[in-house]
């Protein structure tokens, strides 16, 4: 059956199919059974007897739940990479370091070492936490003034000028020299082995090459490493990159030298000078990552990390501070009350977040007011039944429109409870869609999202970082750490605010808290993506209250992708979530035998 939600005065109109979906089917009170119903007509009716106490079921499959390590990637065989290292006597931050260098292998895309890098991690011996801000800088000489003289008025993220120095390579040789056991070596041997020797392509990742990488085809460099035959690979298709294979191994062997200042390097400074890009060798020699304190609130109980600026983790946590003064746990998860004030919080704290975000570095960020529960309870004073659709300042929609989602989040844990949360990405699909000569990875276009207008926090100036979508998150409370993260651009925060509610308001485990429905709002106006697995009273009451719905499937990828690890100190045990919305799978370390 469907209805039609049909409301004048410019509300939305949508239609709703009831058609249920997967999750809701299996959230059922309890099982049923074959017998006919009472009135002789078919179907199906519980029986209480032989079923008296089966729980109910909000996940689409089980956590992992191990004694040893776990990785949760977006690929299986990234996972399965990751905990090879753990079983090898990796800690998570080997581990991780695995995964994401395999991720980018199977989805070039997405991640690689091309583009920037952001992590927090659990040090269970020192009782801390840590965060690391990979992320690269503009050339020293790319200002708006040098682009005017060029003839360059806006930024085209496939353009040399939207790439900035890929920051991933550096992020993984500070995170190992810090945590790591094992050699860098050998914690890249599995990716590289998946390079040499191929891997069938995924179902998700078969649809992002054909839908992102094809525009490319024209470029023989990058179709000579990612389109085999002229054609992105089908699913189920062996690719091999043994030009990424070669660069992973030279990192491996020399570490962030072979990269920014070695013969990767070189290629990459070439393919600038072919395009009348700014890079040099100097602005990759000089490139550093940076050690960061995390910002941090607090959710009824719950100690809640993110990244600082010039990333959104902010936006996360002033979300959860307004989110805070309202009784989410009374009203439910399938609330049409719950989703309001979940969307009115994120339309007021990324109004901020957007408004005030930069390289901290240049910028002076009032991060402190930001995060503030003072301010979270001013900002909600103006939150009222109907929706706000004029908080983001119209001047700057333009501009963020271009940074969208094609990232990568992973998590791991180890034996030890160390827990990582680690996010990598391109920035763009394919990022800039150039290849360095001979090295098997796109480069990163992160550059695309600087304001080619002078005076503003995230304006383009030479070695500068512009303001970052990607976030690593972490939460903490009584003995448990959870390391979590969910991709897609400026979803990032807004995603991560609603799961820590599933898990701390609606008592989800870390799997159902993954799979739950969400929604995806936009930074400007009423215009909300939401999921079909709420009830359909929920879609007509946002509706009457001026929310824009766009309806879309159950487990879109519009939702980003994440994961999640957690450990248990009281039980001294690790769990692991992967969200049903990729290819991904949590996978545990092999016990001893």
């Amino acid at each position: 059956m469907a209805f039609r939600g049909l409301v004048l005065g410019g509300i939305f109109l949508f239609v709703y199919q009831t058609i249920t979906p997967i999750a809701k089917a299996q959230s059922n009170a309890a099982p049923t059974t074959g017998a006919p119903a009472p009135n002789g007509t078919g179907g199906f009716v519980r029986d209480s007897r032989k079923h008296p106490h089966e729980p109910s079921r909000n996940n689409a499959f089980s956590m992992t739940i191990n004694k040893y390590g776990i990785a949760a990637t977006l690929q299986t065989l990234a996972s399965q990479a990751s905990a090879t290292i753990l079983a090898k006597g990796g800690n998570a931050v080997d581990a991780a370091i695995a995964a994401n260098a395999a991720v980018g292998v199977i989805e070039p895309m997405m991640n690689g070492i091309g583009g920037d890098l952001f992590a927090i991690v659990w040090d269970p011996k020192e009782k801390r936490v840590y965060a690391i801000n990979a992320s690269g800088w503009s050339p020293k000489a790319e200002t708006i003034e040098a682009m005017q003289a060029k003839g360059v008025a806006k930024m085209s993220g496939s353009s040399i000028y939207a790439v900035t120095v890929p920051g991933a390579v550096a992020g993984w040789e500070a995170l190992h020299k810090k945590f790591g056991k094992l050699p860098l070596s050998v914690v890249l041997a599995p990716a590289i082995a998946l390079a040499e020797n191929g891997f069938p392509v995924t179902e998700t990742d078969s649809a992002n090459w054909n839908q992102y990488g094809m525009p490319y085809k024209d470029r023989p460099a990058f179709a000579s490493v990612f389109l085999p035959n002229g054609t992105y690979p089908k699913v189920g298709q062996m690719f091999q990159n043994p030009d990424i294979a070669n660069s992973l191994r030279l990192i491996g062997e020399k570490g962030a030298d072979a990269f920014y200042r070695g013969p990767i390097a070189d290629a990459i400074v070439k393919l600038s000078e072919e395009n009348k890009g700014f890079m040099t060798k100097s602005d990759l020699a000089a490139y550093r990552p940076e050690w960061v304190e995390p910002v941090t609130t607090t959710y009824h109980g719950w100690r809640v990390y993110e990244t600082p600026p010039n990333t959104q983790g902010i936006a996360a946590l002033s979300m959860l501070n307004v989110m805070e003064l309202y009784p989410l746990r009374e009203w439910g998860h399938d609330s049409a009350k719950t989703l309001h004030i979940e969307m009115e919080a994120k339309a007021l704290a990324y109004a901020d977040m957007l408004h005030y975000v930069g390289d901290p570095r240049v910028e002076d960020i009032p991060t402190e007011k930001l995060t503030s529960k003072e301010l979270a309870k001013e900002r909600a004073k103006g939150i009222t039944d109907t929706a706000n659709c004029t908080v983001l300042p119209s001047d700057r929609k333009d501009q963020l429109d271009k940074l969208h989602s094609d990232t990568t989040y992973l998590a791991t844990v180890d034996r030890d409870g160390m827990v990582v949360s680690l996010i990598q990405s391109n920035a763009g699909n394919f990022g800039s869609g150039l290849v360095p000569e001979h090295t098997g990875f796109v480069l990163q276009n992160r550059g695309s999202g600087f304001y080619m207008q002078p005076g503003q926090p995230n304006s383009l100036a030479g070695h500068k970082r512009p303001l970052h979508t990607i976030i690593p998150a972490m939460m903490q409370k009584d003995g448990v750490t959870i390391g979590f993260g969910i991709m897609s651009g400026f979803n990032q925060a807004q995603a991560h605010a609603q799961f820590v509610a599933n898990v701390v308001d609606f008592d989800m485990n870390i799997q159902a808290a993954m799979d739950a429905a969400r929604f995806n709002k936009g930074n400007s106006g009423c215009s909300v993506n939401i999921e079909d697995g709420y009830p359909k009273e929920v879609f007509e009451q946002l509706a009457l209250q001026g929310h824009q719905i766009n309806l879309v499937p159950r487990y879109s990828m519009v939702m980003g992708r994440g994961n999640v690890t957690m450990h248990d100190d009281a039980l001294g045990v690790n769990f692991g979530a992967s969200d049903p919305r990729a290819d991904g799978q949590a996978v545990p370390e092999q016990p001893p035998y």
